[in-house]
């Protein structure tokens, strides 16, 4: 049986009616939490992408560099400035996209967790750390690519 909302007389009240309903729809925190993912990735993307800039565009140097200064442990520097190169240049578009943001977030959060501990120790690195693993955690936030995906798949 279909049932019917009383009709209103006064329309000032119907507005404050509909203005509740949505209030009561949407949160400050869920209205906020789309751009501050968004900001979010482009900002740690950016960061990251402009460091992959700078070693592709003189690759001798960048090996120079992980083999006498940045001295990563375990790997080859040759395998390691290519695979840092790699992940700078490849997982800030798949942040800006928001496509594949967790996984994207994952290598990038590794990367400044060799940085703080074996190069260079700065209070930026911990910012970018706490970013990295809430795109982690939380994912790119509705206004992305995964997002979008999912409400396809209905996931």
């Amino acid at each position: 049986m279909l049932t019917q909302t009383p009709a209103r007389s006064n329309p000032s009240s119907a507005v404050r009616y509909d203005a509740y309903r949505l209030a009561r729809l949407y949160t400050l925190p869920e209205v906020l939490s789309a751009p501050w993912w968004l900001m979010a990735r482009l900002w740690i993307g950016w960061v990251f992408f402009v460091s992959g800039l700078t070693k592709i565009a003189d690759f001798d140097t960048t090996i120079s560099l992980f083999a006498d200064e940045y001295q990563v442990p375990i790997l080859p520097p040759e395998f390691a400035a290519f695979s840092a190169t790699a992940f700078e240049l490849i997982c800030p578009v798949l942040l800006w996209l928001g496509l594949g943001t967790r996984l994207a977030a994952i290598p990038l959060l590794v990367m400044t967790a060799v940085i703080q501990f074996t190069y260079l120790q700065h209070d930026q690195h911990l910012f970018w750390a706490i970013i990295l693993t809430g795109l982690i955690i939380q994912g790119g936030g509705k206004w992305s690519a995964d997002h979008l995906i999912a409400q396809r798949l209905k996931v």
